[in-house]
């Protein structure tokens, strides 16, 4: 395998259990730099992932390169190039905040300054306190200054905001921003929908252990099955002049067109085209505008709702059909 400028690259990367693929034939390449979010529901093979790209657990098949390194079978030195944060919070039970911090540091040969971190994750008050005493969200931000004190390259964040308070999660967002302006590449898992919103420059949707979807916000956004909603009042001069043959659903991707009580309402994987189409037959009988006119795409939200559930009925629909249902 021949070593590549992206920090991380994925191909046909699978995970097996039993007769279970937990992540099935899986592609990735993520850009220096990136901040990519990595998003699925529970179960989906997110944090089986980060554990192969880290070097926590061996893959069944495929090709996996982390920092130009096989994370599973290569030399360890790189691991002083990456910080993990994991899903699950970290134990210390005689050791300061300050003590875990500066115990980290010193496995690595470049760490940030220790009081800088912990003041990072808002723990400057807490620093002389045992770490055991923290309450939930602390330990949290413990976790995080423990992933990121060693100045690292990569960063791996599975789930960092997961407990923390609103006040708190905006903080560990600053925080990604501050490596990511320092060229930090992150792989950024959460159910957060607005936190890959404001962090990631691209993102995928994993479900069953496969990606579904990958891409910028306003991609995933504005793919061709995302239905997009465009509505207008109808002025009193077209409203006896049959809308234009090109707005029949057999032409365009038009999923409904209706218009009830002067309003009209098209529901369209085409918006561009529609918009045209309507405009045109507008102009043409003498109208400069259409009152009210809107174009509404889905939020983030609803295409990732969509998207999963698109992704389990499939899934559903390609089970055998003579198992038992526990």
């Amino acid at each position: 395998m021949t070593p590549t400028d992206q920090p991380i690259v994925v191909r046909d990367l699978c995970k097996r259990y039993g007769d279970r693929n937990v992540v099935d034939h899986l592609d990735l390449t993520i850009e220096p730099g990136e901040v990519f979010g990595f998003l699925g529901p529970n179960g989906a093979g997110k944090t089986t992932t980060i554990d192969i790209l880290t070097g926590r657990r061996p893959r069944t098949s495929g090709d996996v390169e982390v920092l130009g390194h096989d994370p599973w079978r290569d030399a360890a030195a790189w691991r002083a190039r990456i910080g993990v944060v994991p899903q699950r919070t970290g134990e210390y039970p005689v050791l300061t905040v300050r003590e875990v911090v500066s115990m980290f540091a010193a496995l690595y040969p470049r760490p940030l300054p220790v009081d800088e971190v912990i003041d990072m994750v808002g723990l400057t008050k807490k620093a002389k306190d045992l770490a055991a005493n923290l309450s939930g969200g602390q330990k949290r931000r413990l976790d995080v200054a423990v992933g990121v004190v060693g100045n690292p390259e990569l960063i791996f964040l599975d789930e960092p905001t997961t407990g923390l308070d609103p006040v708190a999660r905006r903080e560990a967002w600053d925080l990604v921003r501050f490596f990511a302006d320092r060229g930090t590449t992150t792989l950024l898992t959460t159910h957060y929908l607005d936190e890959v919103e404001a962090l990631s420059q691209r993102a995928g949707i994993i479900v069953g252990g496969s990606l579904v979807e990958i891409g910028t916000m306003s991609e995933l956004a504005s793919r061709e099955h995302v239905v997009t909603t465009i509505s207008c009042s109808i002025p009193e001069t077209l409203r006896d002049v049959t809308l234009p043959a090109q707005l029949d659903p057999h032409q365009l991707s038009i999923d409904d067109a209706r218009i009830t009580k002067g309003q009209l309402r098209i529901e369209t994987h085409d918006p561009c085209q529609v918009t045209y189409e309507l405009l045109s037959w507008a102009r043409q009988y003498g109208a400069r505008e259409l009152p009210d006119f809107r174009v509404v795409q889905p939020s983030l939200e609803e295409v990732y709702l969509r998207l999963v559930h698109g992704a389990d009925t499939r899934a559903k629909e390609m089970a055998p059909t003579d198992e038992v249902v526990q």
